[in-house]
């Protein structure tokens, strides 16, 4: 166990143009106070508002995975990582987890940050440095930019457990199906190979307790045998 926490994002400055990811490490509430703080709805409210009015504030669909301190994998669905930078040119970086089954108007606890700095503030001024810190970030004067991070599609660890299909072999099983559908005489899936009567063109059988070594056909529609 660690006192970590690891998001794994696209990068927002590049405005998403990169596939790769960005590993970033945040410490744990946990190491610092006795719990996570849990932050009410009004700070998320205010937030909302901020997206909507300023053009300095911005939401990106970009987190692609995250890590607890075991290494453990989350659900991403209900996490938000708020990346700032103030008008003094200091980095805010913190991530929250929102209540499981309410997106709106819910409470949150306050997980993880960086960088180190606040970790400090927040570990010797508690609760005060906390209300501060997210009162800065909702004060449109204040900060220079703010983006919210926000899931994108499916964590990475749910994609890797899916089953990569590509488009060939997606066709070759639609065609497998398509000859499912189409039984032959015998009324199997697959059209039938055996060899064929030159008379009626009946699928002839091989004939059992024959000679060891040697094997004869014969056509169970007219008699026709051959050897």
């Amino acid at each position: 166990m660690n006192d970590f926490f690891t998001i794994y994002t696209y990068t927002p400055w590049d405005n998403l143009r990169t596939n790769e990811l960005t590993e970033i490490r945040l410490l744990s509430l946990k190491s610092l106070l006795k719990s996570y703080p849990v932050i009410e709805p009004a700070f998320f409210d205010d937030l909302v508002s901020n997206l909507y009015n300023f053009q300095h504030y911005s939401r990106i669909k970009s987190i692609k995975r995250i890590n607890g301190t075991n290494k453990e994998d989350y659900d991403i669905s209900p996490w938000i990582f708020i990346w700032a930078m103030d008008s003094v040119r200091r980095i805010y970086q913190l991530l929250f987890q929102k209540m499981k089954n309410e997106t709106e108007g819910s409470q949150a606890t306050l997980v993880a940050l960086a960088p180190p700095e606040i970790g400090k503030l927040f570990s010797e001024y508690k609760e005060e440095a906390i209300l501060r810190t997210l009162s800065i970030l909702n004060n449109p004067k204040e900060m220079k930019f703010l983006i919210v991070l926000v899931p994108k599609g499916k964590s990475i660890a749910e994609e890797q457990q899916l089953l990569p299909i590509s488009e060939s072999k997606l066709d070759n099983l639609k065609f497998i199906n398509t000859l499912k559908k189409m039984p032959n005489i015998k009324g199997e899936w697959f059209p039938s190979f055996d060899p064929r009567c030159p008379v009626c063109k009946g699928i002839m059988t091989e004939l059992k307790d024959y000679k060891l070594g040697f094997k004869k056909l014969v056509c169970p529609q007219c008699g026709y045998e051959k050897k």
